[in-house]
């Protein structure tokens, strides 16, 4: 299940999808180590076996010896790098899509407490981080492989300092292990922040018209001010336990070659090696700095994967906002809407009904109550008390896929998406005609360069206010469905155009339920029936020009 989900699972599962490519990366890297290995060996054999001797010919074939490793290490490292950043890569793009499929599913519940900014932050800088141990570990193996060759080369040279090398290394590893430790629980807070700050910026972007009406952008850029300095300050704190760790990583490493040479050099000096054994002890006390300094990085890059895996197996493992539903979907649906005690949060117990066919507007004393009847219509969040009917069948026992091919709800603040203004609209269904002419969508076509075919930039905002709200609601319009809930779809058009928006919509949902929350004196004078919703949970329900006699409604309404 997905609460079982952990940040070592998601590295694990994302290891195992590649584990064949990542296996042999290392084989090929560790083949590459270890011709690094013999360079240092088959040196200190040419100066024995051919530089001491004057053997001319010993010397040409132990050269093209030498020369051969060089092609061998050559290869291997240029084919393993290959396809260990291939395994990364499809590592990264498979944790994208899971990270992308949760946030998509259709139960909800991974964008809850989080800003769009922080889960695309997540989608992509997390799961690099993860992903990057598609490279990382057979750079490690390869590490083994290096430091296995290399003592067992100072082995042969001398007993003691292969001993030295073989009882020195485990501690160094742990201690390498120890000193990742801190880095491990900065690099969680750093990413935290820094997804929280690209968060903020996100909506700042998005509401900067807002913003810039209201004249609130001083509030904003303080509120990005104070976020950003966390962020920069997580990230500090991270970089500088990361400068600490290399320090370190590289102190250790150096003090612990500087003994292998000591005691090498003093071996060579009593005669007790010869001086190609002693140039290739020192050779390979040289080399092994690349293969410790590798697991210091290897460290590294693992404690940074741990917390970004914890990161990314929160947002998998976020319990579903919605239940699942086993009903079938409805073969046909009327579009009779019974609302029963339903409450959630500020919506207090609500008792509505709706025949089908009818266009109903619900006007709503607390906007909040209105979003949240949106909301459950929607199945975005299921119900604290009550019930939602859809033809006598409550709407939770329907999966959400099929609630919400029925029941159709366009927010007040709908999106729009990059593309044509005609791809916009017939995202929604084929009568995009007939739903931008209903939603005077026709007259945006008109304002624009290429009609139709002009591009809209992300979230419309190319557009007016006006414009994108039309667009939105053709875009609802040409759904067809058989329930349409509308929230506040003209609160940008002028009231000229609200006006025949109200008649074109009539006219397009006509023999088709349509709920309507909005506080439009337009919109509700085209409605069958109004229902006021006062904030203590009374109904009052009437067509609107009787209703406007009602002090409370004019308030309401008029407001």
């Amino acid at each position: 299940m997905a609460g079982m989900i952990t940040g070592s699972r998601v590295l694990r599962d994302a290891v195992g999808s590649q584990r064949r490519q990542v296996g042999l990366s290392g084989l090929l890297m560790c083949g590459h180590q270890a011709g690094e290995a013999l360079v240092p060996v088959l040196v200190g054999v040419v100066i024995d076996a051919a530089v001491a001797t004057g053997d001319v010919g010993a010397l040409l074939f132990w050269i093209a010896v030498l020369g051969v490793d060089f092609l061998f290490l050559s290869w291997s490292y240029r084919f393993g790098a290959r396809v260990a950043k291939a395994a990364e890569q499809r590592m990264d793009q498979r944790l994208r899509l899971q990270v992308a499929d949760r946030v998509l599913d259709p139960h909800g519940g991974a964008e809850t407490g989080r800003l769009p900014g922080s889960l695309v932050n997540l989608a992509t800088s997390d799961t690099f981080r993860v992903a990057v141990m598609g490279f990382v570990l057979p750079m490690g193996a390869a590490a083994v492989v290096a430091l296995a060759v290399g003592t067992v080369a100072l082995l042969r040279i001398s007993v003691p300092l292969g001993l030295l090398i073989l009882l020195g290394t485990p501690p160094l590893l742990y201690a390498v292990h120890l000193l990742g430790k801190p880095l491990e629980r900065r690099s969680g807070p750093e990413q935290e922040r820094a997804a929280l700050a690209s968060g903020v910026a996100a909506d700042l972007v998005a509401g900067v018209r807002v913003l810039k009406g209201i004249g609130a952008e001083p509030v904003a850029v303080r509120r990005y001010r104070r976020t950003s300095r966390d962020a920069l300050g997580a990230t500090l704190r991270a970089t500088r336990a990361q400068a600490r760790f290399d320090g370190a990583v590289l102190a250790i490493n150096g003090l612990f070659l500087a003994l292998i040479a000591l005691v090498g050099g003093r071996m060579a000096a009593e005669g007790t090696i010869s001086v190609g054994e002693l140039v290739s002890a020192v050779g390979l006390a040289q080399f092994l700095v690349g293969p410790l300094e590798m697991f210091g990085e290897v460290m590294g890059w693992l404690a940074m994967a741990r917390a970004s895996a914890v990161r990314v197996a929160d947002v998998l493992a976020a319990a579903p906002a919605v239940g699942a539903g086993d009903r079938p979907a409805p073969a046909q649906v009327t579009g009779a809407l019974r609302l029963r005690g339903l409450a959630h949060g500020p919506l207090p117990a609500l008792d509505l009904d709706v025949p089908a066919g009818e266009i109903v507007g619900v006007v709503p004393a607390d906007p909040a109550a209105a979003t949240a009847l949106m909301r459950l219509l929607a199945r975005e969040v299921d119900p604290e008390g009550g019930t939602v009917e859809l033809d006598g069948v409550a709407l939770t026992a329907y999966p959400p896929q099929a609630a919400r091919a029925a029941v159709v709800v366009s927010a007040h603040d709908a999106e729009l998406f990059a593309g044509t203004l005609w791809e916009n609209v017939a995202a929604g269904g084929d009568a995009v005609a007939t739903a931008m002419a209903a939603a005077r969508a026709d007259q945006v076509a008109e304002a624009l360069p290429d009609g139709v075919e002009t591009a809209i930039t992300e979230q419309g905002r190319s557009l007016s206010g006006g414009q994108r709200q039309r667009v939105a609601l053709a875009r609802a319009l040409a759904t067809g469905a058989p329930v349409l809930v509308l929230h506040d779809p003209t609160t940008a058009v002028d009231a000229v155009t609200e006006a025949e928006i109200a008649e074109g919509l009539r006219a397009h949902r006509a023999g088709r339920t349509t709920l309507l929350l909005t506080t439009s004196p337009a919109l509700l004078a085209v409605t069958d029936r109004v229902v006021l919703l006062d904030t203590d949970g009374t109904t009052t329900a009437g067509d609107h020009a009787a209703l406007l006699d009602s002090a409370r409604y004019r308030e309401v309404v008029l407001r």
